[in-house]
């Protein structure tokens, strides 16, 4: 077990009013903070234990719970005491001032408990990140693909490569070492067989279109279309409020504005870009620009079309539209067979959204298999991948051998298995206090 010279302690659950708050101390100073604010008998292990909550000169702070988790049996593999109090901004103030008063102990930085959880094998890294992803989901989808990370199934199967590629080491390494004694003469050729089936596994799962990453970050649905043929009147119907302004008057959206929603489970974040049309006005012409790399980065691309105009003529696009929509089928003529709605009636709608949700499931993978969540694992894989393409290749068992230890490294970069520490700060930049 990692050894800290310092014990840590912060609120753990969400900042704000609420029923109740839980503060978390681990290190080895957390037995003696708790007997010092919760009297001298610690619970018993794993016990919720109602407890008076003082500050060390006797004045009470709350009547609440503590729960007692000694090492190694505890989130962070160190000893750990848990507060439950209740969760009232002054409650909670005055249990992390009494805290900050013990010797000892200070206030933990983003992401320490779980840093320190990493460090004492509690879990590896691709979990720890599944736990920031499980923080932020804000859609089933994305509940069930971090809760899958963080059960371990990325670890588990990047582990089975590695294990693999040890095995393969272990033929080419024998090999060299024992070319006279009785090694089979098929050895290299058996070990690149076995590399080449982890190729083909490893390719097969960098080619998933970004399924992992865009459930995880949402998927980015761009509306583009002429002026006035109610792309933000779209945006405000979808939204349910007014997040773009509505006016006759032509280029009146210059900006990106996006709105957030979650479409069966899927994540969807719907930009309103400016219309599209030649332009000498700069303001104009630059939301224009914006509009047209905003759709050329988009994961899929709505274009809207005014059934009331004569003509739609629009300047050529950077992809081709998922879904045309024509607007203003109340007043208008849209084309038979059109997908047509009315924004200012709701005629329609209820048909798009599900439209949309259609495109959106339709890009995510449904199976069981694990999608990569972050360019992290990625770049790793790229690199792993790389080199056993070279060790496929080399006729010198000692290149084959090396070119396989560089792909082990940088699978086990992924786990944290190897180079750990320096990969921790960018693992855990994005974790809030108290995780």
């Amino acid at each position: 077990m990692a050894l800290h010279a310092d014990t840590i302690f912060a609120l753990s659950s969400g900042r704000g009013r609420a029923g109740v708050a839980v503060v978390r101390v681990s290190g080895s100073g957390a037995a003696v903070a708790a007997q010092c604010l919760a009297g001298p008998e610690l619970p018993k292990p794993r016990i919720a234990a109602r407890r008076k909550i003082n500050f060390r000169d006797g004045e009470p702070i709350d009547d609440g719970l503590l729960i007692w988790f000694p090492a190694p049996a505890s989130f962070t593999g160190e000893d750990v005491a848990e507060f439950h109090v209740h969760g009232g901004r002054a409650v909670i103030e005055g249990l992390l001032i009494a805290l900050g008063k013990i010797p000892g102990l200070r206030p933990a930085e983003p992401g320490e408990f779980t840093r320190r959880a990493v460090a004492n094998g509690k879990f590896d890294l691709t979990q720890a990140e599944a736990l920031a992803d499980l923080i932020n989901a804000e859609t089933e989808a994305q509940r069930r693909q971090a809760l899958r990370q963080y059960d371990g199934v990325l670890a588990d199967l990047y582990e089975g490569w590695r294990a693999g590629l040890i095995g393969a080491a272990a033929w080419v390494e024998a090999a060299i070492d024992f070319s006279d004694e009785e090694i089979p003469t098929d050895a290299i050729a058996h070990a690149k067989a076995q590399v080449a089936g982890i190729v083909t596994e490893i390719s097969s799962h960098l080619n998933d279109a970004r399924r992992g990453e865009i459930l995880r970050e949402g998927f980015r649905l761009t509306v583009i279309g002429p002026p006035n043929s109610g792309k933000s009147s779209l945006i405000n119907a979808l939204a349910k409020r007014d997040v773009a302004i509505v006016s006759e008057i032509a280029g009146t959206t210059r900006d990106v504005l996006e709105v957030h929603l979650d479409l069966g489970g899927y994540p969807v974040t719907v930009a309103d870009t400016a219309g599209l049309r030649e332009t000498t006005e700069k303001l104009e012409a630059e939301g224009v620009r914006r509009a047209l790399a905003r759709s050329e980065s988009a994961d899929a691309v709505l274009l809207l079309l005014d059934s009331t105009a004569p003509d739609n003529a629009l300047p050529d696009l950077p992809q081709e539209p998922a879904l045309i929509v024509w607007n203003k089928a109340d007043i208008g003529v849209p084309p038979p067979d059109s997908l047509a709605i009315s924004v200012q009636t709701g005629t329609g709608l209820e048909h798009l959204l599900v439209t949309i949700g259609n495109i959106v499931q339709e890009r995510f993978d449904s199976s069981t298999v694990p999608t990569l969540t972050r360019e992290r694992h990625r770049f790793a894989l790229l690199k792993a991948l790389e080199a056993l393409e070279r060790g496929i290749v080399a006729l010198a068992p000692e290149i084959v051998a090396e070119e396989i230890r560089l792909a082990m490294r940088e699978l086990g970069r992924i786990t944290g298995r190897v180079d750990v520490e320096d990969l921790l700060d960018v693992v855990f930049r994005d974790f809030c206090i108290g995780k």
